[in-house]
């Protein structure tokens, strides 16, 4: 199959690359420096699943050439990716500047992605992760840079232990990865630097 026919047949990305990529990234900016609030981005967009239209604008926000991508499904939501970002795909976890998770209750340990050093904490790995829904204002407890005082969010579909495997994320400071969750078109940050509590 030419190129030219590929193209043809993929599902179309941001209508204004550049526009909307800024619009995208502020959000994602926004999502990062104040976790645990949610945020939303009015976008017409349509990926295959089991891509979200959040997790999809955001990897077309972020995504480029030069950062690795891996994604926990193959076939049309990786080739969206790939054709749209122009990135090299990560055959595995620990591979990837960018991860995404569209079966979070599947996800690998928190562990197997790439950690960054000491010396290089920003080469570590960002985590787009696809929940089954959120609330603000109940649930967990949320503190530290970005947060006053506290946030309370509940976040649904998580694999059983992943908040104690969070806990030992938070230990690791500067090292580590961030997550962006992402649930009923929203996306709340996730930065390693959150301690999140019962």
């Amino acid at each position: 199959m030419s190129l030219i026919e590929t193209s043809s047949k993929m599902a179309p990305g941001l209508a204004d690359a550049v526009f909307d990529s800024q619009r995208v990234f502020r959000l994602v900016l926004d999502a990062m420096a104040r976790p645990g609030r949610s945020v939303a981005l009015d976008l017409d967009l349509d990926p295959p699943a089991p891509l979200d239209p959040m997790t999809a604008a955001a990897c077309l926000a972020l995504v480029d050439f030069e950062t690795p991508l891996w994604l926990d499904v193959q076939g049309a939501a990786a080739d969206y990716l790939h054709f749209h970002c122009g990135c090299p795909m990560a055959a595995r976890p620990g591979e990837a500047a960018f991860a995404v998770i569209t079966d979070a209750a599947a996800m690998p340990e928190l562990g197997a992605f790439s950690q960054g050093s000491d010396e290089a904490p920003e080469t570590s790995a960002t985590l787009l992760i696809q929940a089954q829904g959120l609330a603000e204002g109940e649930g967990l407890r949320l503190t530290g840079p970005g947060i006053e005082n506290e946030v309370r969010i509940r976040i649904d579909g998580l694999p059983p232990g992943f908040w104690d495997r969070w806990a030992d994320n938070h230990a690791l400071f500067p090292r580590g990865v961030d997550a962006l969750i992402v649930a009923d078109g929203r996306v709340v940050g996730l930065p390693r630097t959150t301690r999140v509590e019962d």
